[in-house]
């Protein structure tokens, strides 16, 4: 505790420092006797009637440069907790499994429509690509998430495109059509499509329609992502400290196999059936589009219970996907 307490107070003088040295006004000192109070305070009303309130100037102050770096902290803090997960994933994804050769059929991501819920055919080599080409969109997505939240509040209060309150099938809902959001997201798909080479599956953006009825609820369902990722990554993390912290411990994981083969096993199962087009009542719900592949990644999450290895889950912590109770 020592150590983190030293660690912030040098991050707090380095912001002031930083603050202090880029900022156009200084901080005005505050010295407690009166000649100083009643310099300050004519200070205050010249201040008042400087030129530059007069132009509508806005002087770099040390308060709103040290602002500036905070809020920069707090997006790289956001950027690690729900970006990462995802390029987690993604390494994990080209460290385990060969985007060519499945090796054994336990480890082989080919899917099949029919079997275990699937309702996509993929040979394992399309499947790797799949996956792939969906977690990257997702970290493109988190990775624009600020300026998606701002064109979906604009979007919101669109005063052209009103909404329309509508039975989705999930209840009423307020349908709207997001065109700021939409155009936005057709940027970021093709910017993932020119980055992992071509496209598989649909690439339709359900957005204002009974899917994804307006932009809150496009937005909020890409913040689920790091709530399920973020458990995942945590749990294959932890099974290397779980195979160390007792004998009977060690012994449960090598029934699996051991660390890796146990790791893989998991990793195996989430990359086919939670990118498997499942978890909707009909193909275009769910399928291959962009907004089913994270339909099929909740209906994963809704059975991991019944997983051989959710024990595994468990023992190293796990209490669900949204982070309270249950999942």
């Amino acid at each position: 505790r020592t150590t983190i307490q030293r660690e912030i107070k040098a991050k707090e003088a380095a912001i002031k420092s930083l603050s202090s040295k880029y900022c156009s006004v200084a901080r005005r000192r505050k010295h407690y006797n009166v000649y100083s109070t009643f310099s300050l305070l004519r200070s205050s009303y010249a201040d008042s009637d400087s030129e530059d309130d007069k132009t509508g100037q806005q002087e770099l102050t040390e308060d709103l440069v040290e602002q500036c770096i905070y809020s920069i902290g707090d997006h790289s803090t956001y950027l690690r907790f729900n970006r990462e997960p995802c390029d987690r994933l993604i390494a994990f994804l080209k460290e385990y499994f060969d985007p060519n050769e499945a090796g054994t059929s336990e480890f082989s991501l080919a899917i099949e429509e029919g079997v275990d819920g699937a309702r996509l055919s993929h040979s394992h080599q399309r499947q790797y690509t799949f996956v792939l080409q969906s977690m990257t969109l997702w970290r493109e997505v988190l990775d624009n998430m600020f300026q998606l939240w701002h064109l979906a509040e604009e979007d919101l209060l669109d005063e052209v495109n009103n909404y329309a309150l509508t039975d989705t099938g999930q209840g009423l809902q307020r349908v709207q059509k997001s065109p700021r959001s939409v155009a936005a997201m057709q940027k970021i798909l093709q910017k993932v499509q020119r980055k992992v080479g071509g496209w598989i599956g649909s690439s339709t953006v359900h957005l204002g329609d009974h899917n994804v009825p307006n932009a809150l609820m496009f937005i909020d369902k890409y913040i689920q992502v790091p709530r399920f990722l973020g458990p995942l990554v945590l749990t294959l993390d932890k099974i290397v400290t779980l195979n160390q912290t007792s004998s009977a411990l060690k012994g449960y994981i090598d029934s699996f196999g051991g660390v890796k083969v146990l790791q893989k096993r998991i990793l195996s199962d989430f990359f086919r059936h939670a990118f498997d087009g499942s978890g909707a009542d009909n193909f275009f719900d769910a399928g291959s589009c962009i907004d089913g592949r994270l339909t099929s990644a909740w209906n994963w999450c809704s059975s991991i219970e019944r997983k051989d290895y959710f024990p595994i889950f468990l023992l190293t912590g796990f209490t669900g996907f949204d982070g309270k109770e249950g999942f």
